[in-house]
């Protein structure tokens, strides 16, 4: 049950929560209101806007709806969902809007490569961009080589979403890694686990898995205690290295 598991990450100390209007169409939105009844003040929930909608006017309408959906009055964190059509200097001024009006603490934005985030950080109030959520985790590497250190330069966290990889091959290739899972039996752990930990290892670097049952929940959790040595790093990064050039950026 969705509605049990986000409230076990509560429980379990796992404030954020991220969700978009793109999710089941609003549904996801739904389901996480549900979950916060009573309970809003101990998340740090976070919803995503989509590009056709962050327009200045528009983006007021979107993230009115979502917080009907999500049966709150604020959001502590709105993010620009993807690059589209509307230019960055009318997204800024909606997004500072929403904060004027206290629908939102933060504002940042999602699936932005490094271009992206200059691009941003040239606009006037680009500097404000609290985060930028993208894809990483193991077999996709490719923002260590230019888009992550670009974002720890300027203080801004990094988001991973699909840190356990997305489902398929790709997935099925890490789980079964006769590297990671020699190491996650030598540490008692889980090589879910272990890929939450590796991703986490990185300053500045936020995880956030999807997960729909409470087992899964606690046992994300769980992976925050885990500490990688540096020579468990160096056979992970033997077995699957970083990236020696610059990568389009993975999204799903």
């Amino acid at each position: 049950d969705e509605v049990a598991a986000l409230q076990a990450g509560l429980e379990c100390g796992l404030k954020l929560i991220d969700t978009a209007e793109m999710y089941a169409d609003g549904g996801a939105e739904e389901v996480v209101g549900q979950a916060l009844l009573g309970r809003r003040d101990r998340a740090l929930l976070v919803s995503k806007v989509y590009p056709w909608n962050a327009g200045e006017v528009d983006a007021i309408a979107a993230c009115e709806r979502s917080l009907q959906r999500l049966q709150t009055d604020y959001l502590d964190l709105y993010l620009l969902h993807w690059r589209g059509n509307i230019p960055l200097e009318e997204t800024l001024r909606a997004m500072e809007r929403l904060q004027q009006q206290g629908k939102i603490r933060h504002w940042g934005v999602s699936n932005f490569d490094t271009d992206d985030m200059a691009e941003l950080w040239d606009e006037e109030k680009g500097e404000a961009c609290a985060t930028n959520q993208v894809l990483y985790h193991l077999a996709s590497r490719g923002i260590e080589f230019d888009l992550l250190p670009a974002c720890q330069q300027r203080g801004v966290p990094v988001m991973a979403y699909c840190p356990l990889a997305q489902a398929g091959r790709l997935r099925d290739s890490l789980f079964t890694d006769p590297q990671l899972t020699q190491i996650a039996q030598q540490k008692g752990i889980s090589v879910a686990q272990l890929l939450l930990a590796w991703v986490i290892r990185q300053p500045g670097v936020i995880a956030i898995p999807k997960a729909s049952s409470v087992a899964h929940v606690q046992e994300n959790a769980a992976a925050l205690e885990v500490e990688l040595t540096d020579e468990d790093l160096q056979l992970i990064d033997r077995a699957w290295p970083a990236p020696q050039h610059k990568l389009p950026l993975d999204i799903v």
